[in-house]
């Protein structure tokens, strides 16, 4: 687990170097921040169409085959990329190319990386292990996007491609020699996982289909999929409510919201601490958290003044970490072992829509009542909406069940009504 995580710090910063770089590059070619943005949603959009046909791939093939195959066709990929960008090669219809088939190819190793690291560790510490990789993923990103400016300031901008592809190599390199600790993919699977997937065992085809048929037959995965897809578009796309309020409203630069999105990666980083933690996660703990965070968003969209923000946008952060490790949690350990890659796929999927959807939603609610606003009234939104299937759950949990007498017997209510 020790290689794993080091291999996955490793690979995460070759990828948040390349992808700032990317962004960089293809406003240099353009000029154009609207194609810029297209970039990004041409290399997400293959998850949309494709991520149930990867996780199929992820339950039919061997794990560590799959992931080690597909981390060394990425970082062909980036080889490839930092060749054409060095000899001036590159045009926007080569690159939207790579990027769509890089996001073709990360369907399948999504899922791969993720079971493969759970496989890893006894069960009972799957909830520590996806902890310590949020944390891994949070220093990823921060160390990425410092090594970007440096390769391309110093090197050019192939470097940080070529440095990409080094990382996924170096992940491919080291999956040999991983050991699965002992009946860790197959033991102590929650007894109604156990029955929800009994209608489809290992060898009933790997179909998409049962994947897909579990999803939506398991009410807390469908909860958990209304409060993660509520909270990701009206919620955490502080990169964009928090930018327009701090160079709005509250009269910040670009320095003051560099400063805001520092404070907010090392909420990430403290909250993934704090997820590691965690021994037994649960939909209504997701659900608790993500409103926590609403009603602390809520209060950052009133903010006076840009300290008032500093303050509370830590604790955001941290609840933010917290929730999304007790999110994924559920989401790999609550599935029978072998449907898990499929699950994956199904959320994959969904989880595309509200990536792809979310920003422009949000963007036009900003439009509408501005960056305050926004903030104010995503957050109510979902505090609201969590709030109320609590309550619906509740209700549905206490209806009495009418039960009919046998023949013959007489209730409290008709002997009463007898006396009256």
């Amino acid at each position: 687990m020790r290689w794993w995580s080091v291999a996955n710090l490793v690979s995460n910063a070759g990828t948040w170097m390349q992808l700032t770089v990317q962004n960089l590059l293809v406003l240099q070619i353009t000029g154009s921040a609207a194609v810029t943005g297209l970039s990004i949603s041409v290399q997400a959009a293959p998850a949309l169409l494709v991520s149930v046909l990867g996780g199929a791939a992820v339950d039919r093939w061997p794990r560590k085959v799959t992931a080690a195959v597909s981390q060394a066709l990425l970082g062909a990929i980036a080889f490839v990329t930092a060749v054409l960008v060095a000899v001036d090669r590159l045009d926007m219809t080569t690159l939207m190319v790579l990027a769509a088939v890089t996001g073709t190819i990360a369907t399948v190793d999504g899922p791969a990386c993720a079971l493969l690291g759970n496989d890893l560790v006894p069960a009972a510490d799957v909830p520590s292990a996806i902890g310590v990789g949020a944390l891994v993923h949070s220093a990823g990103r921060l160390a990425g996007t410092a090594l970007a400016g440096v390769a391309a300031g110093f090197l050019g901008t192939s470097a940080a491609y070529f440095g990409n592809g080094l990382s996924f190599l170096f992940v491919a390199s080291v999956i040999p020699f991983l050991r699965a600790a002992p009946g860790a993919s197959e033991s102590d699977v929650p007894p109604s996982s156990q029955a929800a997937g009994r209608e489809s065992g290992p060898g009933d085809g790997m179909t998409v289909r049962q994947g897909v048929a579990f999803f939506v037959r398991r009410p807390r995965l469908v909860a958990l999929a209304g409060v993660t897809g509520i909270s990701a578009v009206f919620g955490r796309n502080y990169g964009l409510t928090l930018a327009v309020l701090v160079t709005g409203p509250l009269a910040g630069g670009a320095g003051s919201f560099g400063t805001v999105s520092t404070v907010l990666a090392v909420g990430g980083i403290l909250g993934a601490v704090l997820g590691a933690r965690l021994r037994r996660p649960s939909v209504r703990l997701v659900g608790v958290l993500a409103a926590a965070g609403a009603l602390l968003q809520v209060v950052a969209g009133l903010s006076p003044s840009l300290a008032v923000l500093m303050v509370l946008v830590l604790p955001m952060a941290v609840v933010e970490s917290v929730s999304d490790t007790a999110g994924t949690a559920v989401l790999q350990t609550d599935p029978p072992p072998h449907l898990r890659g499929r699950v994956l796929g199904v959320w994959g999927s969904v989880g595309t829509v509200w990536s792809l959807g979310g920003p422009p939603a949000l963007g036009l609610l900003m439009e509408l009542v501005g960056a305050r606003g926004a903030l104010v009234a995503g957050g109510l939104i979902i505090a609201g909406s969590i709030a109320a299937g609590f309550l619906l759950r509740e209700r549905r949990v206490a209806a009495p069940v009418s039960i009919r007498p046998p023949e013959g017997d007489v209730t409290e209510r008709e002997a009463l009504g007898a006396a009256a």
